[in-house]
């Protein structure tokens, strides 16, 4: 992780950070340790809310999106490599726009991740200096000036319908199959205030507010950059956004419906508990008589939950990878 390889590198001087000027740590995850780094001198992008709180609580200077700075405003950067590849490369691109002529670019990430394939990449442009290799990731160091790598700039994608998606956020390529299989069950009289917890790009939005009788449908979503394509895409007066972690957020009053496709990873590994997370913010913002509508993957232990949340629960659709589940009347929990 990066809490060994930076630490490790810096110390026996495999690389070494410029001793002036800002440095940029791009998409650092909350479990990172940037203490090895100047914390002054640091300015951190990261548009996932739960880590954005985290580095904003730890002292750092925060942005949620890539800054506005001219180009080579910035001594150095760290690249914390993403999953996506697209992101990833996208990132890289940023970096050397916003990095001064011959200063450090700094990439750190998991094989996992796809530190190999990115390095490649790189050694076919630029000369890169010989990687770290610790903790199942590398680390490694270009200077910035002998390629823009303009062309790794990440793009807008546009699919079908209209809808804008960016590289890196959940389902970019297209609504994913729950998605849409939840879509097609709402209700035509679906009414009243909804909450969509974790929006994402807004495609379950869109298709909810096509029921004339909402009043009012809040997309709620962690990541911004999903967020902002979600403005985008979701023009209908009647939507309010609300950059939040889905897990604790709250309304003013209770709502009348949620409508969600929780997610149940935080990394490459099955977290459900993050999905029961969901599950206890919709019931905690619902009013006595509100409903849940859900979608969730077939094997995902969500049924104890779910009867301990809500009195009422029933699946109204199926397919051989996914449930829609109807869940209504939550239960409070004795005062």
């Amino acid at each position: 992780m990066r809490s060994s390889r930076l630490p490790f590198a810096l110390e026996n001087g495999a690389i070494s950070v410029p001793a002036q000027g800002k440095i940029l740590v791009l998409a650092p995850r909350e479990e990172d340790d940037l203490s090895a780094l100047p914390k002054a001198r640091l300015t951190v992008v990261q548009g996932f809310r739960p880590d954005y709180d985290a580095f904003v609580a730890r002292g750092y200077e925060v942005l949620a999106d890539l800054p506005q700075d001219a180009p080579g405003s910035y001594a150095a950067a760290l690249v914390c490599l993403p999953r996506a590849k697209a992101q990833a490369r996208g990132l890289l691109a940023a970096a050397a726009r916003l990095v001064a002529e011959d200063g450090l670019i700094l990439v750190d990430g998991q094989k996992t991740n796809g530190i190999d394939s990115v390095l490649r990449d790189l050694r076919q442009r630029l000369t890169v200096q010989d990687p770290v290799s610790k903790a199942h990731g590398k680390l490694f160091a270009f200077r910035a000036g002998q390629d823009s790598l303009h062309d790794w700039t990440a793009r807008p994608l546009t699919l079908e319908g209209g809808f804008q998606t960016v590289p890196g956020i959940f389902s970019a390529d297209g609504p994913d199959r729950g998605s849409a299989l939840l879509a097609a069950a709402l209700p035509q009289k679906l009414s009243g205030v909804v909450v969509d917890l974790g929006a994402g790009w807004g495609y379950l939005s869109a298709a909810a507010l096509e029921r004339p009788a909402i009043r009012s449908l809040h997309l709620v979503e962690a990541d911004a950059a999903a967020l902002a394509c979600a403005r985008r895409n979701v023009t209908d007066p009647r939507a309010q956004f609300h950059w939040a972690d889905a897990t604790s957020f709250r309304p003013d009053r209770p709502v009348d419906a949620v409508i969600c496709n929780p997610p149940f990873h935080t990394s490459r590994t099955a977290d459900p508990q993050l999905g029961v997370a969901f599950l206890a913010a919709a019931a905690r913002m619902l009013s006595p008589q509100g409903t849940l509508w859900m979608v969730a993957n077939r094997h995902l232990p969500y049924d104890r939950p779910l009867a301990a949340l809500f009195k009422e629960c029933e699946d109204i659709g199926t397919d051989a990878s996914f449930r829609v589940i109807r869940a209504s009347k939550p239960v409070r929990a004795p005062r």
